[in-house]
């Protein structure tokens, strides 16, 4: 186990280290910089401010100093955001994006994992065929369109909810039904076909055979064992929610990292490019690590292949 273990931690340090490269390169190789959009900069100080940021060497050389920034942590000071570092702006905000993802990811696996049940229950009944509609909309319908349409109906039409902003509950249930409906409808289908496959099974039959209750059978035997894939989909589910909250955060107006990261790249500010891109990059990876172990964990062929 512990040479699988360090086999998947090395392909993970190798991926965000070609992440980092390729990022790197081709933030660098889009025509003009972060300072000369400004026509009132005199040449005199955009030179000392390419000299002050290291963007007057060699493309080689700011390469290697960044690399050797980043071991020791360092992800550089913003080029838009004057004296403000780019460790301090992803603190800041991912508390934000965090609690928005952390929300969203907990509504859609909670009514997911719920109407998945149901519908399993109630094959070929009316809520059976209502969960498959709303997975065939969840799965094909992107989230800013819900966004778009939760914005026109409950908070335009009907006045229910505020439009935009963060900081109120009120505030927060638009933006986390948006980015949640599309794991309510994903998680909702898996859940459904999962129970159905182990409602089959010898030993829930052999359960219902020795004379235990619906509810028994139902809680010990077959939602205890359908809800496995859910489990092992979680992982990248929190981290594709955190990257997915990006266009939501700024449909909503959330001072998240997605305001940051789009901001970044209309900037050209090249350190908070590289910051939130390796952020994100990082929690990919992280939670596919941890899934390729948790994998190693329950099924030994995996890890001795």
């Amino acid at each position: 186990m512990l040479k699988y273990t360090l086999k998947r931690f090395f392909i993970a340090i190798l991926t965000l280290w070609v992440i980092i490269t390729i990022t790197f390169f081709l933030m660098h190789a889009i025509p003009g910089d972060p300072f000369t959009g400004n026509k009132k900069i005199p040449p005199e100080i955009l030179e000392n401010m390419m000299a002050k940021y290291g963007l007057d060497e060699p493309l080689i050389v700011q390469y290697g100093k960044y690399l050797m920034n980043l071991l020791k942590g360092n992800l550089g000071d913003s080029m838009f955001y004057r004296a403000r570092s780019v460790n301090t702006i992803l603190a800041e905000s991912f508390s934000v994006s965090g609690k928005l993802g952390g929300m969203a990811i907990t509504v859609g696996a909670t009514l997911g994992v719920f109407f998945g049940i149901v519908a399993a229950l109630n094959r070929n009944k009316f809520f059976d065929y209502f969960v498959i509609v709303l997975a065939v909309l969840g799965v094909s319908v992107p989230s800013y369109v819900f966004a778009s349409l939760f914005q026109y109906v409950f908070a335009s039409k009907l006045g229910w909810f505020p439009v935009a902003r963060w900081g109120t509950w009120q505030q927060a249930v638009l933006p986390v039904m948006a980015l949640g409906f599309g794991y309510i409808a994903y998680i909702a289908r898996m859940m459904r076909t999962s129970m159905l496959d182990v409602i089959n099974q010898d030993y829930v039959r052999t359960a219902k055979a020795k004379g235990l209750s619906r509810q028994q059978v139902l809680w010990k035997h077959t939602i205890r064992n359908a809800i496995l894939p859910i489990i092992t989909i979680l992982g990248v589910a929190v981290a594709g929610i955190l990257v997915g909250s990006l266009v939501i955060e700024n449909i909503f107006g959330i001072p998240g990292l997605g305001k940051h990261f789009v901001l970044s790249i209309k900037q050209n500010d090249y350190y908070l490019i590289m910051g939130t891109t390796i952020f994100y990059a990082a929690i990919l990876i992280l939670m596919m690590f941890i899934i390729d172990i948790l994998y190693g964990v329950v099924d030994p062929r995996i890890r001795l292949d």
